[in-house]
């Protein structure tokens, strides 16, 4: 999963793709390098200006359509929390809504089931969305993370959407100090048993940076090592930036991880 942001304050390329070309043309090199799912996103995770879901609707819903157009085959998934913006893109074509928030608007199931797409439901802590953590503090946190994805899938499901679209994601940072991002990482395994398929979004986080000591230019690295432990245990689907080191680092890992029977 390629991520291609419409935003000026990325916390990752400072906008290099907020301009319609440069994020068309970003899509089009991600799937070039062997991106199966392109997620556009409008607004950026952490705390910044005031984005209005018509600003967002503006940034992302034109640039599915032409990303539908020029790669018919590729999954797009749209990276929103609001009800709203789902509607609309998934008019336009998108395959999937990604919710980073842990169902903030509860409304964006009910868009998932009306229009057929894939959901991801993942877990960030309750925190309202673009806000960070305060001392967040859990019993266990792969436990109670577990819990709260698949209770939020169990009732996608109730409210119609299809089972086989969806997706969960542990939300590393998102809820969670570098400990806990650390701990769910040793741990996902559990999260892959609960059944769901399981996506991580771990790419140049703050974790990996905190863990090393190194800012956002510098966590190639650390991402590809954190890649490699969460496809080993189990992990599906790589939201990355870095699509084709990605793409090279997981093959060799699924080469050398045993078949599973």
């Amino acid at each position: 999963m390629a991520v291609i942001n419409r935003t000026p304050d990325s916390f990752f390329d400072r906008g290099a793709t907020a301009e319609f070309g440069a994020a068309l043309d970003a899509a089009s090199q991600a799937v070039a390098d062997g991106a199966d799912i392109i997620d556009i996103g409008g607004v950026r995770a952490g705390p910044g200006y005031e984005v209005s879901s018509a600003a967002e609707i503006d940034r992302v819903a034109g640039l599915v359509q032409a990303v539908r157009e020029r790669h018919p085959d590729v999954v797009i998934s749209v990276d929103t929390w609001r009800a709203e913006v789902g509607e609309v893109v998934a008019q336009a074509g998108a395959d999937l809504l990604n919710d980073a928030w842990g169902g903030a608007d509860r409304r964006l199931a009910e868009v998932a089931a009306k229009y057929r797409t894939g959901l991801v439901c993942s877990h960030a802590g309750g925190l309202p969305p673009r806000t960070r953590p305060h001392r967040p503090a859990y019993r266990d946190v792969m436990g109670e993370l577990t819990a709260s994805v698949t209770d939020r899938a169990e009732r996608a499901v109730v409210t119609g959407v299809s089972p086989c679209s969806i997706l969960v994601d542990p939300a590393h940072d998102f809820g969670k100090n570098t400990w806990q991002s650390l701990e769910l990482t040793r741990r996902l395994a559990e999260l892959v048993d609960a059944g769901w398929p399981v996506l991580v979004a771990v790419a140049d986080k703050d974790f990996i940076g905190e863990t090393l000591g190194l800012p956002v230019d510098q966590r190639a690295s650390g991402t590809i090592a954190a890649l490699a432990v969460c496809a080993w245990l189990g992990a599906r689907v790589f939201r990355v930036h870095d699509v084709r080191s990605a793409r090279q680092a997981l093959s060799a890992m699924a080469a050398m991880r045993p078949p599973v029977a």
